[in-house]
């Protein structure tokens, strides 16, 4: 009998720079870096790029950003992947960075939950207050249905005949709702939250009552008490109405949208000196107490931080100088500009002004 030899790893990805966290400054890190001829690897815990900007406030008005008089989170974040496409990161979506672990020839080992591992020869942490993970359902029997029947995204999941609860009041829940009923797979789509006041684009809502009014969409209104099984299997929730009385609500599977709150995580265990939960740095480089290491952005902490965008966007631009002479030692690292150097239109992928 022969038995199966243990899977080897694959090898680690060979990169110059690592950024944590695709928010708008970790995408403005991949900008300055690649304009420092720099080419970046990017991993978020989140499924998409955007961070706080597109969690927090999407269609919410920014009026802080230079030269946008005004523009949504999600118009940012949108701005600043295509200000970064020339240089053509890596994005790696989805995935939490659990191990950060430093090499004897000055590199970083870093890891993923799921498997994805980097030698990095510098790390750029801009986790704005930590990696954004969705708030749970606390109810007893919770956990053990988690990812079967209690979920915290739509994404990839089968819902053909189920009966579906969104918990939520907020943009996610109200369009993830929209989005199952407008589909017209599942058995019903019950939108519940403890008062009928939903907050979201007026156009979103113009949608929802637009369902509700041909009722393919059911609007519950109460508190989650307790979840009803039956041999493991979710069956209904119990809701506290207004009224003060307790109804059951049919239920196959829980779609959790309350939100997203934000945790250290395993950035607490890598050794980087903390103050009040976040990485101090000097600001002159953004480096971290770990050489090679530089935390930009609200994830960082110095004497007259102010947690602003235009503040990481400059924590961005000198951290990225800084690893310029890490990555290329011995090599000058010149100040140039995008409007006059030529060497900045080729990273650019823009012509020279005065060329044919």
């Amino acid at each position: 009998m022969t038995t199966a030899a243990p899977l080897t790893p694959p090898a680690p990805l060979e990169t110059d720079a690592l950024v944590i966290g695709a928010g708008p400054v970790g995408l403005f890190q991949v900008f300055e870096l690649g304009l420092q001829g720099i080419h970046a690897q990017v991993v978020d815990a989140l499924p998409h790029a955007g961070g706080q900007c597109v969690e927090l406030y999407a269609d919410k008005p920014i009026y802080d950003v230079p030269g946008l008089p005004v523009c949504s989170g999600r118009e940012l974040i949108e701005r600043l992947l295509q200000q970064i496409r020339p240089f053509a990161p890596d994005l790696h979506l989805g995935q939490e960075l659990s191990v950060l672990e430093a090499q004897p020839d000055g590199r970083y080992l870093a890891a993923t939950s799921t498997g994805t591992r980097w030698l990095a020869r510098t790390v750029f942490i801009a986790g704005g207050v930590g990696a954004f993970q969705p708030k749970r359902l606390r109810l007893d029997g919770a956990d053990a249905l988690e990812r079967r029947h209690i979920h915290p995204r739509l994404d990839g999941l089968d819902l053909q005949g189920q009966r579906v609860i969104v918990l939520g009041h907020e943009a996610p829940a109200v369009t993830t709702a929209i989005a199952l009923a407008e589909a017209g797979l599942a058995a019903s789509v019950t939108l519940l939250h403890r008062k009928d006041d939903f907050k979201a684009p007026p156009e979103v809502l113009a949608r929802l009552q637009a369902l509700r009014d041909a009722a393919t969409l059911q609007v519950a209104v109460g508190q989650p008490l307790a979840l009803q099984q039956d041999s493991g299997r979710l069956t209904g929730l119990d809701v506290l109405d207004p009224a003060g009385q307790t109804r059951t609500l049919a239920a196959d599977h829980l779609l959790v949208r309350l939100g997203l709150s934000p945790r250290l995580g395993a950035i607490a265990d890598w050794g980087l000196a903390l103050e009040r939960k976040l990485l101090t740095v000097d600001t002159a480089r953004f480096e971290t107490s770990l050489p090679g290491v530089y935390a930009v952005g609200d994830i960082n902490h110095y004497p007259g931080k102010r947690k602003l965008l235009v503040s990481g966007f400059h924590e961005a631009t000198l951290a990225a100088f800084a690893a310029a002479e890490r990555v290329f030692p011995g090599q000058p690292v010149h100040l140039q500009y995008t409007t006059t150097s030529p060497k900045l239109h080729e990273r650019l992928g823009v012509p020279t002004p005065g060329q044919d």
